[in-house]
């Protein structure tokens, strides 16, 4: 595949030869002593310190601005913390999320893929970033054992990230960070058990070594295997990866690379409900529609290289690279209801797709003060290329063959020769996607550092090429281009209290007129331009935070008007988040909060739905988890988690009305010494109370597909520390 291309800006380079001159301008100073301490970024400054409690973390990576304190951040981020993870026994990415507000967790059209719903828009897992990076990590699920924070971005974000590959990047963006060795030596191990039957075991071991403990190596292990809580359903993971990292004083270098192997069987499929059809009442939590020859295969290679280099005291310069090759194999059935008894018609899909991911980026940052005015100037360029085989095989999709999904009906796997696109024991290449950007920002310290104002711009093209599944030949071509703004502002009344406010934009690929009947059928259409404007209070107590934020976020869709294709439709959400976090009273550590939502369809294709709610959006969730180490017991503490989503609509006309729900997560930890060694228990149980409710709807444009909760799940483990 063609590598992307940059070309320099004027204005980039302006950017560049100021960053140079500051640090041309510095005096030679001697070799400071270094000091290591665990870097997931290769960055001088290490990771964000944890905040009270250690939950979370007291800032994160806003992209190519580097690290950032939450207080002097005019957007709003939280930032969870392993200690977070492993005391939650989080298997995924979407069980860490499950403590925030702001967040809803669904999964991907027709398979299993974790979609995170950000501020009522779709972050799919193709759109996760790896220290900074996109696609580097398996599309369908991420084990948390791979990592060492995920930091939570609200909120439009093209110009920190640059466009994300998936089309995300609407209502905010996840960042994850791998893990490091940190100077005290870590040799542990981890056996759990899960309702179900399923089995776990993992290995974390990190050493520093070398003159002054300059590098490290952290290696972790896992396999999982075994039933869960769902009837007849299996999950097996394996899991293992190596973070490298090198201090030499005045550069730093870091490494990764992982492999893992997640292999579904009979996985309860989601459900989509026919039009005029009521929503089903939620069937039992435990019960398994799925058909016993269905299973969803990822396997996936991956690794990144990144170095960051001093060129004088405030000024750095980096680079990052990182490449994946994955393979998915998927045979798969979803019901769609017919009735309100629950009949239900479904069909067999194959498909085997492969993934061959390359990017990067590289950039400057440094200081300068012009006057009284200080400047934090940065400067980077990205590439990503990515390049899709697929193939797939259908059954008859027209009349299916039915089933119950209060009553679920075993057949025979129906043939796949009814419709096909490609070989599946030999997909071609069927898509590949170019992304390159350049982007240039400034911020700017003033009044004693409590005005801090950062002005951007990044300039993004996307190039895009479909081919035939059957014979490879090109189908279609996109090629555009647009500048993404950003301009934000943090004030700090005082030592405890920042104020913010921001206009951010978000990015996707623009559409190509398409259609029966449509007279502009072939014209390109320029990326779709999301325009967020937001404001927000952030309050530090020392040992608890408190913040809130309102936003209206205004999102572009196409369709067709007097057979005339055109970007006419508009999709509006505004809302406000509340959020707590930290440790108020000695022992008593608090996370979450509440978030209201107005996602409205504001123009519609012939107003038919206008004015009306956006699919699978509910208009309030609340989430809030208390640790609390229990008084005279010493070692032990005790946790609960209460997650809330009022109702939500399956369809753009709000016929189909999804209830609300509530669930209630409970769990317990035991730490105590056996001889030298540190020994951990955990033990949780989630939906505790047994509810049987319809986790979310929706997830991908115009669909309002449903996906049903969890069952109630005991999950216990035990860590030592050797």
């Amino acid at each position: 595949m063609t590598a992307p291309r940059f070309k320099l800006h004027p204005l980039a380079l302006a950017v560049l030869a100021l960053i140079a001159g500051s640090a041309a301008a510095q005096s030679e100073q001697a070799m400071p002593t270094v000091t290591i301490s665990a870097s997931a970024d290769a960055s001088a400054e290490g990771l964000s310190k944890a905040y009270s409690g250690g939950q979370v973390a007291r800032g994160g990576r806003l992209g190519l601005l580097g690290n950032v304190d939450v207080m002097d951040t005019p957007f709003n981020t939280t930032n969870y913390t392993q200690q977070l993870i492993q005391d939650q026994q989080s298997h995924s990415v979407a069980d860490v999320l499950q403590n925030d507000p702001a967040v809803r967790v669904a999964r991907g059209f027709g398979n299993y893929q974790e979609l995170y719903v950000i501020r009522g828009f779709a972050v799919n897992s193709d759109d996760l970033a790896y220290n900074g990076l996109f696609g580097l990590l398996p599309r369908q699920f991420v084990a948390t054992e791979l990592l060492e924070r995920v930091e939570v971005f609200r909120g439009a974000n093209s110009f920190l990230n640059g466009a994300a590959p998936g089309g995300g990047g609407i209502g905010g963006s996840i960042n994850l960070l791998p893990k490091r060795a940190s100077n005290t030596p870590l040799t542990s191990a981890t056996v759990g058990f899960e309702t179900g039957g399923q089995k776990y075991v993992a290995a974390d071991v990190g050493r520093r070594f070398g003159p002054d403990n300059r590098a490290g190596i952290r290696v972790n292990a896992v396999r999982r295997d075994g039933g869960t809580a769902v009837d007849r359903e299996q999950r097996e993971l394996s899991l293992a990866s190596i973070g490298l990292d090198f201090n030499g004083g005045n550069y730093r270098l870091s490494a990764d690379i992982g492999y893992q192997d997640h292999q579904l069987s009979n996985v309860r499929p989601s459900v989509t409900v026919g039009a005029g059809v009521p929503v089903p009442a939620a069937p039992d939590a435990e019960s398994n529609w799925a058909q016993n020859w269905t299973h969803s295969n990822e396997r996936d290679t991956f690794g990144t290289l990144r170095g960051e280099w001093d060129l004088g005291q405030d000024s750095v310069a980096w680079a990052a690279f990182g490449a994946r090759s994955g393979r998915e194999s998927n045979v798969l059935a979803a019901p769609t209801v017919n009735g309100a008894n629950g009949a239900a018609t479904m069909y067999r899909f194959d498909n085997e797709r492969k993934d061959t991911v390359r990017t990067g980026e590289a950039g400057l940052r440094g200081k300068l003060r012009t006057g009284g005015i200080g400047h934090t100037l940065s400067a980077t360029a990205s590439g990503f290329s990515r390049e899709e085989r697929n193939a797939y095989a259908m059954s008859d999709f027209f009349t299916g063959f039915a089933t119950n999904i209060y009553t679920p009906r075993d057949v025979a796997a129906p043939p796949t020769t009814f419709f096909t696109g490609g070989k599946l024991d030999a997909p071609l290449t069927v898509g590949k996607t170019i992304l390159s950007s350049f982007a240039v920002a400034d911020t700017l310290a003033m009044l004693d550092e409590r005005v801090l104002l950062t002005l951007g711009l990044r300039h993004q093209r996307i190039k895009d090429s479909a081919y035939d599944y059957n014979t490879g030949a090109e189908t279609s071509y996109y090629e555009a281009s647009r500048n993404t703004p950003v301009a934000a502002i943090v004030y700090k009344a005082g030592k405890q209290l920042s104020l913010y406010a921001n206009y951010s934009e978000g990015l996707q690929k623009g559409a190509v007129a398409s259609g029966t009947g449509v007279i502009n059928v072939g014209e390109t259409f320029a990326p779709y331009v999301s325009r967020q404007k937001e404001a927000g209070v952030k309050y530090d107590a020392g040992t608890v935070g408190f913040s809130a934020a309102a936003f209206v976020t205004g999102q572009p869709s196409a369709y067709v008007e007097n057979n005339r294709f055109g970007v006419f439709g508009e999709q509006r959400n505004r809302g406000v988040e509340l959020s707590v976090f930290g440790q108020p009273l000695r022992g008593l550590r608090l996370l979450g909060g509440l978030t209201f939502l107005d996602a409205e369809q504001r123009r519609t294709a012939g107003g038919i739905n206008q004015g009306k709610d956006v699919i699978g959006v509910p208009d309030k969730q609340l989430n809030l988890n208390a640790d609390w180490d229990v008084p005279g017991v010493r070692g032990l503490a005790l946790n609960g988690r209460v997650s809330a989503t009022a109702s939500q609509f399956a369809d753009g006309a709000n016929l189909q009305q999804v209830p609300g729900w509530t669930r209630l997560d409970l769990g317990a930890r035991y730490i105590t010494q056996v001889g030298n060694q540190t020994l951990t228990l955990r033990a949780r149980l989630d939906n505790a109370l047994g509810k049987n409710y319809w986790a979310s709807a929706g997830g991908y444009p115009g669909s309002g597909y449903l996906v049903l909760g969890a069952p109630r799940t005991l999950a216990v483990s035990g860590t030592i520390e050797f």
